[in-house]
Parts: C-alpha cells; sequence; structure tokens
C-alpha cells in the first residue's frame, strides 16, 4: 500500500511543479521510498510501504519494457501470480516480483480491460507515451482512494486531496454543494469532496484523460441474484469456501501480519480462519466505561481461538488531543467517532505487523445492520393503505408508544432510508445552515434506488449502503486511519468474488426475527466461540454521548462558538443544540460530533 501523484502540464511544457512536496503530504502512506519521474508535459510521483517484493526492484513510478508506458499503483492484487504466469507465457519481461507490476503489462496486453482481471483492492494512473494519456482505474468497492482537480494549467491525480494543497494555482475553498449532505450523512457523498474543485473518481470506474478532458467509464456493477430455491446448507457450504478462499488470498506478504480483533462476528470469523493458517496476532481497543468497551468479549475470542493478543485502553484526553491529528489525515470531514478507535488501533498495531486483515464489509455484503430487519418488523401494516396509514398518524398523540411505526410504515423506503447514518433532517438543516435553497438528500440515494428498484426493500438498504456509506464512511475510515500509521489494512469480505457468491443468498437466510447475517453466523458456529454467533452488532463503539456533557464539553462549546462558523451556521442554533445536550434534554452527540468535525477540518484547511 502506498500513495501517489500524477500532474499533467496542460501547456505541454515540462512539469515544473515540485512533486516531492506533494508527495510528502503523505508520506506516512509510504515511509520505505520515494521517487519521482518526469516525462515532459507528465510528472509522476510515488511514496512506498513495501509489502510484496521489498527490494529496490518493486520501487515505483514502474516502467515497461521499452518505457512507453509509466504507472503509479496504490493497493494490493491477490490473484497476480496466476496472471504474472498468463503474461510471461506471452512474452512480457519482468523486472520484479511486485504484484503490481501485473498491472502494467496487464494494460498492455489488455488495453482498458485489463481492471476486469484484477481481484484485489486498487488505484493507479498509467501514462501511456504512445497514445499521450492518462488512464487508471479504482477498485469496485472504492476501498483505495483516488482524488482528482483541474486547475487553469493543470489536470492532477492523487491518493490524499491534500496534497493538492501544493498546487500553486489551487486555492483551498468550502464546497458550498457539499455542505448540506455532509449533514445529513456525516460524509461528503461521492464523488463530491468538501474541498470545491476536487472530487473522487468513482469505485469500480476506469479513468482516461486526453486532449484536456476526463472521461470516466463503469466497469463493474453489485447485483444481488438471490436464488430462492437453494437448499439453506449449500449457503453455508458456500460461504465457508467463499471466505476461506478470500482470507487466504489475503494473506500474502513479504511481511508480518496480523488482524483487528472486535467482540462481534465479522472479525471474529477473519480471526478463526486465519488461525487456521497459522499463528496470528490480533488487536483491540476500548474505553474505561464497560459500556462503550468491547475489550472483554475481543479477548474472550483472542483466548477461544488462541492468538498473540493486544489491547489498549483510550482516555478522553488522549482522544481529544490526536483529534486534529486525524481530521488532517482524513482531508474531508468524517464525522465518525468510530475513527478514533480505529486509529488508536492501527497505531498499536503498527508497532508489530504491517498488514492488518479486518471485518469491514461484513455487513453490507451478507445483512448485518440492525436496521435491516426494519422491513419484516413493518410487515403486519405493509397491507394497508398507505393514505390509511398517514390518516392514522396523524390523528395518534405524540406520546402514544407506536406512533413511529405507523408513521415509518406509511413512508416508503426512499423517502425513509439514507444509509446508516441520517444527522441532521431536511428542516434541521434549514435552521442550521445560512446557506438556503439547497437540494434535498433524496438527490443523492435517488439515483441508486432507481437501480435497485427490482430488488426487496433488505436488497435495497444494501444496495444504498454500498454506494453511499461503505464507500463514503467505513472504508474512507479504514483506509486514512491505518495509512495515518503506515498500516495497511486489507478487507477480505469485500473480495468481489465474496460479494457475488453473497448476492445469491435470499433474504430470508440473511434476516430473521432479531437475527442478522445469518448465513454468516451458521457457516462459522464451529470455527468461533459460542458467545460470538449471536452477539449483537457493535463495531468499536466510542461514548461521545457522555463525553460530550463531562470531560469534553467546555473544549467542544468553545470550539463551536468560534465566530468564523457563523459564515455558514446559526451560532445560536449549535448553543442551543449544546445546552440541550449538556442539560439532558436530547441526545444530541452525533449533531455536535459532526459539528465538531467540520470545525476541526476548516481550522486545519482553511485558517
Amino acid at each position: 500500500m502506498c500513495g501517489f501523484v500524477g500532474i499533467w502540464n496542460k501547456s505541454g511544457q515540462p512539469v515544473s511543479r515540485d512533486l516531492e512536496a506533494m508527495t510528502s503530504t503523505f508520506c506516512h502512506r509510504g515511509p520505505d521510498d520515494a521517487d519521482v519521474a518526469e516525462i515532459g508535459h507528465v510528472a509522476l510521483g510515488f511514496r512506498r510501504l513495501k509489502i510484496i517484493d521489498l527490494s529496490p526492484r518493486g520501487r515505483q513510478p514502474m516502467f515497461n519494457e521499452d518505457a512507453t508506458l509509466a504507472m503509479v499503483f496504490n493497493g494490493e492484487i491477490y490473484n497476480y501470480k496466476p496472471l504474472r504466469q498468463e503474461l510471461i507465457e506471452k512474452g512480457h519481461d519482468f523486472r520484479s516480483d511486485a504484484d503490481s507490476e501485473v498491472v502494467l503489462h496487464l494494460y498492455e496486453e489488455e488495453g482498458m480491460d485489463c481492471v476486469k482481471k484484477l481481484r484485489g483492492m486498487f488505484a493507479f494512473c498509467i501514462y501511456d507515451k504512445k497514445k499521450d494519456l492518462f488512464f487508471g482505474a479504482r477498485d469496485r468497492f472504492g476501498i483505495k482512494p483516488l482524488f482528482y482537480t483541474e486547475t487553469d494549467s493543470t489536470f492532477a491525480l492523487a491518493s490524499e486531496s491534500k496534497a493538492f494543497l501544493n498546487l500553486p494555482d489551487f486555492t483551498a475553498r468550502v464546497n458550498e454543494a457539499a455542505l448540506p449532505h455532509y449533514l445529513t450523512f456525516q460524509y461528503v457523498p461521492e464523488p463530491e469532496t468538501m474541498f470545491a474543485g476536487v472530487y473522487k473518481i468513482p469505485p469500480a470506474h476506469t479513468f482516461i484523460w486526453q486532449n484536456g478532458k476526463l472521461s470516466l467509464s463503469r466497469y463493474w456493477q453489485p447485483t444481488f441474484n438471490p436464488k430462492e430455491d437453494v437448499p439453506f446448507e449449500e449457503f453455508l457450504e458456500g460461504t465457508r469456501e467463499i471466505m476461506r478462499e478470500s482470507v487466504k488470498l489475503h494473506t500474502q506478504a513479504d511481511v508480518p501480519l496480523g488482524a483487528f480483533l472486535s467482540g462481534g462476528i465479522d472479525s471474529t470469523v477473519i480471526v478463526g480462519l486465519l488461525r487456521e493458517l497459522g499463528p496470528v496476532s490480533t488487536f483491540s481497543v476500548g474505553y474505561e466505561d464497560e459500556n462503550y468497551s468491547e475489550l472483554n468479549e475481543a479477548r474472550e475470542s483472542a483466548t477461544y481461538l488462541e492468538t498473540d493478543h493486544h489491547e489498549y485502553r483510550i482516555p478522553p484526553g488522549e482522544f481529544w488531543n490526536y483529534l486534529p491529528q486525524l481530521v488532517w489525515h482524513f482531508d474531508d470531514p468524517v464525522a465518525d467517532p468510530a475513527a478514533i478507535s480505529l486509529f488508536f488501533v492501527a497505531k498499536m498495531a503498527s508497532k508489530n505487523i504491517t498488514v492488518t486483515l479486518s471485518g469491514e464489509g461484513a455487513d453490507e455484503v451478507f445483512g448485518g445492520y440492525g436496521i435491516y430487519r426494519e422491513s419484516q418488523a413493518l410487515r403486519p401494516l405493509s397491507g394497508l393503505p398507505r393514505p390509511l396509514l398517514k390518516a392514522a398518524h396523524s390523528l395518534m398523540p405524540g406520546f402514544l408508544p407506536g406512533k413511529n411505526y405507523v408513521r415509518r410504515a406509511a413512508t416508503p423506503i426512499e423517502e425513509r432510508y439514507f444509509g446508516n447514518a441520517y444527522i441532521f433532517n431536511e428542516v434541521e438543516k434549514a435552521q442550521l445552515l445560512k446557506q438556503k435553497n439547497f437540494p434535498p438528500a433524496t438527490v443523492i440515494t435517488a439515483p441508486y434506488y432507481k437501480e435497485a428498484a427490482d430488488y426487496d426493500d433488505v436488497q435495497k438498504m444494501q444496495y444504498i449502503d454500498i454506494h453511499t456509506w461503505m464507500t463514503g464512511d467505513i472504508l474512507v475510515k479504514a483506509d486514512k486511519m491505518t495509512m495515518a500509521n503506515s498500516l495497511e489494512l486489507r478487507v477480505p469480505y469485500l473480495d468481489h468474488h465474496v460479494f457475488e457468491f453473497a448476492s445469491t443468498i435470499p433474504t430470508k437466510y440473511k434476516i430473521k426475527d432479531q437475527m442478522t447475517k445469518i448465513t454468516l453466523r451458521q457457516a462459522f458456529a464451529d470455527l468461533v466461540p459460542p458467545s460470538a454467533v449471536n452477539r449483537p452488532k457493535r463495531g468499536f463503539p466510542v461514548p461521545t454521548r457522555v463525553w460530550l456533557r463531562g470531560p469534553l464539553a467546555k473544549d467542544v462549546a468553545s470550539l463551536l462558538s468560534d465566530p468564523a462558523l457563523g459564515q455558514y451556521f446559526d451560532l445560536d442554533y449549535i448553543k442551543k443544540l449544546l445546552e440541550d445536550h449538556k442539560a439532558g434534554r436530547a441526545d444530541n452527540s452525533r449533531k455536535l460530533w459532526t459539528l465538531v468535525i467540520f470545525a476541526l477540518w476548516r481550522l486545519k484547511f482553511l485558517d
């Protein structure tokens, strides 16, 4: 795993930018090596974290045999060995044993279809000298990041958007079109970012920059194809087989490897499968408050699976002191408090290993979020006409139990589900924002609901989360918090072969009564501790609600009273959020945290 930049001078003159200044902004992504290549009006810069082929032969930028192609690549290709053998048999000459070199020669052989053969996580850029173009791609789920911007003089790509701050004609400004959506989702939905003029290459897309124009093309799309008549036992066996294959592929490395371990089924399955292959080091973090800590559960799983286990408790003071640093690493504001836990577990793990496996993606792939049970819970009212339900809801007193239940039953899923995070609703945003006449959150989710029109409600929610929550929050958090500590994170649940198998599992084998991820849980019931099989999902919980009323209250109030925030928000509205939360009249922790992260982002990048 590494980081790179690519610069194209529109004037056709040699690039005079200082690439080292750009790549130095993300030296944490590649502390082992750095290099640049200047090729006329194009320049490529690279920072390397050595994982496979630790020798100098694996350096980048990487060139083909006649130096007509140059490439920078971030990620891992897990099927590189058979691809490499195929290419050697076709006459390609490899100069290294690195997995990344396969991509360069595969482009020579297959052209722009090369990405369809890749199994892994990746973002890359190839300069094709003969055709005078940039070609590149991002992996199917967006595990690896890739940003781009265009100024009057330059087209630029980078693994982290803060690299663009070193472009002389780039000015950091708030993307006001993105701010309302950030307040809804706690992150900026793709392809926008909070920097005006900076965008993300979408997941599962290739790109071409040629003749002053950027073209994007989708090469893969997640689809659900449930096989209703297949016996449950076949799905259990298939899950065991595909997950064992994926985990084994994800262990390819020439450096020490381990795994993150919470108390839930997702990470415990990963660790259990790793233990089948050999000894494993595991890492967990928690807090003094046992209500927000899974250290005991993780320790129980580690003992059961006989791992070399490491753990750390995060005090609130350390949490707050590191927060500005985390915001800088994120580039964009991402207001998920779990990022703190992820940063500290990565910080601890990086002292022992260079690669970690983790359980991200299991909920989206196998149907694990509690909210996915909602359609089943609403089924008793599903046969009633919506106008009748709406009328009943309007007549019910506010204090009456079940009023919200009736409201949700009366509301189409397209109007009630916006992904796992829904922080400020439309009315609240109108009160908070100085900006008026902004589009509703439905403009983000509506295109995905249109694509998912033929799916059942659970599949629709999975589809929405895959395209919003997972790529905008879960995977950004996973990449940025581990790379901040020069640690490569791999996600076996997001191997596209795993998804393509899991997409055939009917909803009846994903969700039943109060249980989610039924197939995954039952498939590995004999591998993991019995207590982990049915344990509800918690992940790495963070006690922000408590801390915002106690040890962090004063610092947060000071931060959110900054007059500079008045350019964007109604400060009196924020003051009331703080007062109501501190007094216990409301739990505004998620709203306040979303504002805290934006305030810190503004201080880091705009002041």
